[in-house]
């Protein structure tokens, strides 16, 4: 059984767009946020960049969602699994 690689119409920088937008809150407000609650050093210009080149880790995507209020949810294909 071969698993066909999953193709998004979106991709990780427009997501975090949207959802920085309805929060009304900038990349650079959300790298400050991300500073803060993980002690690491984010700035505007890495978040910026880890969006552009899709570098993204799923734990920053998780801290991320954390901050603006969002959830990732992952639901099983149940047709591709072949179930």
């Amino acid at each position: 059984m071969s698993i066909q690689r999953y193709n998004t119409a979106m991709n990780v920088r427009e997501e975090v767009k949207i959802m920085l937008g309805s929060k009304c809150m900038t990349i650079t407000e959300l790298a400050k946020r991300m500073s803060e609650l993980s002690g690491k050093n984010y700035t505007q210009s890495l978040i910026s960049h880890k969006l552009a080149s899709e570098s993204l880790k799923y734990t920053e995507m998780k801290l991320i969602c954390k901050i603006l209020g969002y959830r990732i949810y992952i639901d099983i294909d149940e047709i591709r699994l072949g179930k």
